[in-house]
């Protein structure tokens, strides 16, 4: 029996809602009446849908942005960001829409639509590669936020130690011990994305106080003429500032990057046909952080704008109550990023158990399983975070690629592909650039991330 015949006949967004999640699903689990969870849950609201696809959306990476508009000036980054917002929303349109031709329920199951097992196959590792090594950063971040960090032979403060002193218990591996006990363990068991509808929406909140904070600042500061405004277009001296240019695309490339996360959201909705507005609206929102946070950032800092710009929060602000902004910012930051990672972590199980195990009954019926991989995964990333130093150089790399073609490289190759002959002649057109854009910034994130770290290695002898 399959899950297009175990439906009952009746409101098809209450069916669509309560289904399993996992797309090798062929028969009824026999247990999960017994959970109880199925007939509590009648489906995902619009406003939870909307939060959860956002908190997928904003992470780490919108401390980046002001950065880019340094380089690109505010006219053409601004209008890169929202030129992305619209990318994006047409490759999830794609994907979405090859779903349902195919009557698919996740990614990997639309790219084993077009592409037969190792489709599928690769799609899993992608997401896999992407989501751990995106997990294993935001760790280092919070981490770095809150216990301090070391480099070049400085010591930079976390905001726990600037309050209590440097202790055992204001170290990186005990906060980010109590981190995982406190807060990941308890909301990775969460079975359903929408769950974690509330803490989505906190996190979302968390990254516009943020917003509130700098634009606040910066008005004050600009107010009182101690800022300039910044420049509009890019300077371009020579050939140097001309490849400085490209190298900051990949980090707006990569933005947008959810799509793991549509058809689990998309299950569990209670009308599936709202995926569409979920999108828009989450991306609407999204561009509105990403540019205010960008223009009130650039605006404060200029061009001292540092490439994390969380980092120029670790000094004096020029205004009263500076510390208390600084601290007020890292904080709201660093409990964004615990809330953040859950949603991350949610598709990294779903797509690890997928891989290990194809035939195995859905992941939300067997409780043991479910608990292992839990409990694996966590322990992988936790001991990442605290005792391989060099991770981070490895997923430059590996991070970027996975991201690009979960983002756009597949749901374009999907399209040309066109299983079902949906495809429009404008669909291919922009697939071919959608391609072709995602390769040329993969091509140029991968040259400047080798080219940073030869560098590095050269300098590091002579230090």
């Amino acid at each position: 029996m399959t899950i297009g015949n175990f439906s009952p006949v009746g409101n098809n967004g209450q069916r669509r809602g309560k289904r399993i999640l996992e797309e090798e699903a062929p028969l009824l689990p026999s247990k999960q009446e017994e959970t109880g969870e199925s007939d509590e849950f009648n489906g995902a609201s619009f406003a939870g849908a909307v939060f959860n696809l956002s908190t997928t959306i904003v992470g780490a990476g919108i401390m980046s942005l002001p950065a880019t508009m340094k380089v690109l000036g505010l006219v053409p980054g601004i209008l890169l960001i929202i030129f992305f917002a619209f990318f994006t929303e047409a490759s999830i349109d794609m994907l979405t829409r090859f779903s349902r031709a195919g009557k698919t329920v996740s990614y990997g199951g639309v790219m084993g639509d077009a592409f037969g097992r190792t489709g599928k196959v690769l799609t899993q590792l992608c997401i896999i590669v992407n989501n751990v090594g995106v997990l294993i950063v935001y760790m280092i971040i919070i981490g770095d936020v809150l216990s301090g960090t070391s480099s070049g032979g400085n010591h930079h403060f976390g905001v726990l130690e600037g309050w209590f002193g440097q202790h055992w218990w204001t170290g990186r591996f005990f906060i980010l011990l109590v981190s995982m006990l406190a807060v990941f363990a308890p909301l990775a068991c969460f079975k359903r994305v929408d769950s974690l509808r509330f803490t989505s929406a906190l996190s979302v909140a968390l990254a516009v106080v943020f917003v509130i904070i700098t634009a606040g600042i910066a008005i004050v500061k600009l107010l009182a003429g101690s800022i300039a405004m910044p420049k509009l277009f890019p300077d371009i001296p020579d050939l140097a500032s001309v490849w400085n240019f490209f190298t900051v695309v990949p980090v707006i490339v990569t933005a947008y990057i959810c799509h793991y996360n549509v058809h689990p959201i998309e299950n569990e909705l209670e009308d599936p046909s709202q995926i569409k507005p979920v999108v828009r609206t989450s991306l609407a929102l999204c561009s509105t952080v990403y540019l205010t946070t960008s223009f009130f950032g650039f605006l404060l800092f200029g061009e001292a704008t540092l490439d994390d710009v969380l980092a120029n929060f670790d000094s004096n602000l020029g205004i009263p109550y500076s510390s208390v902004l600084n601290d007020a910012v890292r904080v709201s930051y660093a409990v964004h990023l615990m809330l953040v990672f859950p949603m991350i972590f949610h598709a990294l199980r779903l797509n690890v158990d997928g891989l290990l195990f194809p035939s195995a009954r859905p992941l939300s019926s067997d409780n043991q399983r479910f608990a292992i991989i839990t409990a694996v995964l966590l322990s992988v990333v936790f001991l990442a975070a605290n005792f391989i130093p060099s991770i981070w150089d490895a997923f430059q790399f590996t991070g970027a690629t996975a991201a690009v073609c979960i983002g756009f490289i597949f749901p374009a190759a999907i399209t040309l592909r066109d299983p079902h002959g949906i495809a429009t002649k404008w669909d291919k057109i922009v697939a071919i650039f959608m391609i072709s854009l995602a390769v040329l910034s993969n091509v140029i994130a991968i040259y400047s991330d080798a080219y940073a770290l030869f560098n590095e290695s050269k300098a590091s002898p002579q230090s």
